[in-house]
């Protein structure tokens, strides 16, 4: 498989997930295309044509012929330079490894990661938030999030790859909207009465309960088992944390238990303010479930995964 064909197959897989549905996603593409041709100059020079076609800011490859011939992977949570240098280290040995790929961002797709952030608005919108109250929550945010990111090395691991060859990509969101579908449905089936239940549910996914043996399993963070779950929120997508004063909003849309990757102090305060649990479900693990849900789609096309760096490889293939 064209390593430019991986890149378009993780694009795909994640806009068929993506919250803001099809035409949500064909509008965001719309919208770069007119502000590109309204360009002109050396913006229209430095514009990111990859926006064209790719409504992820966070998914790119980052070094590697498009054209490349792809058989096998090693995918991690977290590849940078330390990574890299062991893939190197793994090909020195013999180890057959064609491409590299990361789930966090990293190079250009680190530095534009707040752009993506926008489609949180979308998802509260499909709880009942007006999407201009969404729009005007989620924007200082993204702000917020872009400055934080200005002053990285966002191309360090890019010229590690670089240097010793390596093909590298990474694909974020498009992960992640695959667990947050994954999730969605899985609470729709299940239908927690309890925010116990809730944690039941999560521990019959494999990585879940991988990380509960190693001590690292969901947990609740605000409200207990025994309260009522009422309306479940798979917060998941888009980027990152999003702004604190979006809970009291969820909870005023009916929002009774929000199942999140992880939350800071500050929406845990706000969380318990408004009354709303929280079940924190688990960073890296559910990351896992996202990746794993791309590779299976990827080892369908006869590319051959394996995992590194947090990430380990749980198969949802029929044999």
């Amino acid at each position: 498989m064209k390593l430019d064909s991986i890149y378009r197959l993780a694009i795909e897989a994640g806009m068929k997930k993506d919250p803001r549905g099809k035409a949500g996603v064909q509008q965001v593409l719309a919208d770069a295309a007119k502000e590109h041709e309204s360009l002109k100059g050396d913006e229209k020079k430095l514009f990111d044509k990859e926006r064209l076609s790719n409504p992820f800011s966070d998914t790119r490859i980052l070094f590697g012929d498009p054209k490349l011939d792809v058989r096998s992977a090693i995918a991690g949570i977290d590849v940078e330079t330390p990574e890299l240098l062991l893939v190197d280290r793994l090909r020195e040995k013999g180890k057959k490894i064609d491409l590299c790929i990361g789930h966090h961002p990293e190079g250009r797709a680190l530095a534009d990661l707040s752009d993506v952030m926008a489609l949180q608005a979308d998802v509260w919108a499909g709880f009942g938030v007006p999407i201009n109250v969404g729009d005007a929550l989620i924007a200082e945010r993204m702000k917020e999030i872009k400055r934080a990111l200005m002053p990285q090395n966002h191309q360090r691991p890019v010229d590690t790859a670089r240097l010793l060859d390596i093909p590298f990509m990474c694909v974020h969101t498009p992960a992640d909207n695959l667990v947050t579908d994954h999730l969605t449905r899985l609470f729709k089936r299940g239908r927690p009465r309890l925010v116990g239940d809730v944690i039941e549910l999560l521990l019959k996914q494999k990585e879940y309960r991988n990380a509960a043996e190693r001590g690292m399993g969901p947990s609740v963070l605000v409200g207990d088992k025994k309260a009522r779950a009422g309306e479940p929120f798979v917060d998941m997508t888009g980027g990152t944390e999003g702004p604190v004063n979006m809970l009291e909003k969820l909870a005023q849309a009916g929002v009774g238990t929000v199942v999140a990757m992880h939350m800071g102090d500050k929406l845990k305060a706000e969380a318990e303010k408004q009354h709303v649990n929280v079940v924190i479900a688990g960073h890296i693990a559910s990351d896992n479930i996202g990746l794993n849900l791309f590779l299976d789609q990827l080892e369908k096309q006869g590319v051959k995964c394996q995992g590194f760096s947090g990430f380990e490889r749980f198969s949802r293939l029929k044999k």
